[in-house]
């Protein structure tokens, strides 16, 4: 039973930072690179004027008269 707490706290250290290790790169990968990507194929062909004068004509914008 002598150093039992020491070689289990070994083994629990390594799986502990092997799974932590796993899921950020599992969320960076699955996650966090594809909504970086669909923000810039978004933002790539993004006009702010033609959505300006969409919203413009729909009424959304109390500041700007709708035509």
């Amino acid at each position: 039973m002598r150093g039992l707490l020491a070689r289990r706290m070994k083994f629990h250290l390594l799986g502990a930072f092997v799974v932590s290790m796993g899921s950020a790169a599992l969320y960076k990968f699955g996650v966090a690179e594809p909504r970086k990507q669909a923000y810039a194929d978004f933002y790539r062909c993004y006009d702010p004027m033609k959505d300006f004068e969409a919203m413009k004509a729909a009424g959304v914008l109390e500041s700007a008269r709708a035509r």
